[in-house]
């Protein structure tokens, strides 16, 4: 078997992620780990000097990674889309989320509020305030601590509502998403990946991430709540 591919992520592709590194063991014989961390926390470490061979990362911190020269030029492309979602404790009411007015109800019901660290909880953040709530909700706001699911601060008592990835919400215990924001509301976050510079299997983690864009890692992505994006040139 071949040597290990490693590779690290943020917390919302953990669950994808370890799903293919298995598939490409499996059907392709090459050995894949990813370790998962907040991705500040990762973005962090990359530039730091962290040694991997591939890293996946909201897109945006990705692009400012490749800028300063930490990954392998031409080696970036979009791998998923994934919804932000929003989530009760197990055994709260279940709210419709069919409209902005749903959606703004919601937010004014709650008395806590979790949201994550990164790309998703900026962007919640710039809807809370353009939808004119920032005043009335900054004291009810709950951050969840880097790499720390928001759900998990449902199903602690933390918080009775809930932002995060899809992939993030899926399965865990003590929490029921209630679907996507609604309408021109919606969060949608891009996931990418790339080949570090300092990799010493170069052409083996490209090979990875080619296979991490295929149609069959497609149809993996999507049983974890994200949607393919093809390569753009």
């Amino acid at each position: 078997m071949d040597q290990e591919i490693s590779g690290l992520s943020s917390m919302a592709t953990r669950p994808v992620l370890a799903d293919l590194a298995e598939h490409v063991r499996q059907a392709h014989g090459i050995p894949v780990r990813f370790e998962s961390a907040g991705g500040v926390e990762v973005a962090r470490r990359v530039r730091e000097g962290a040694e991997a061979d591939l890293l996946v990362l909201a897109e945006g911190a990705l692009a400012e990674l490749e800028e300063s020269g930490h990954l392998l030029r031409g080696t970036a492309r979009p791998l998923w889309i994934s919804q932000v979602v929003a989530a009760v404790p197990d055994g709260a009411p279940v709210a419709a989320l069919d409209s902005e007015s749903d959606l703004r109800a919601a937010l004014l019901s709650a008395t806590r509020v979790a949201y994550s660290t990164g790309p998703s909880g900026a962007a919640l953040i710039e809807l809370i305030t353009r939808l004119g709530l920032a005043d009335t909700l900054s004291d009810r706001l709950v951050q969840a601590p880097a790499g720390v699911p928001a759900g998990s601060l449902l199903s602690s008592g933390r918080a009775d509502l809930a932002f995060q990835q899809r992939s993030e919400l899926t399965d865990l215990p003590g929490v029921v998403v209630l679907g996507p924001l609604p309408g021109d509301t919606e969060i949608n976050s891009v996931f990418s990946g790339a080949v570090l510079a300092s990799s010493a299997r170069a052409g083996r983690a490209r090979e990875v991430l080619d296979l991490l864009g295929s149609d069959t890692a497609s149809e993996i992505a999507r049983a974890r709540g994200m949607r393919a994006l093809r390569h753009r040139d």
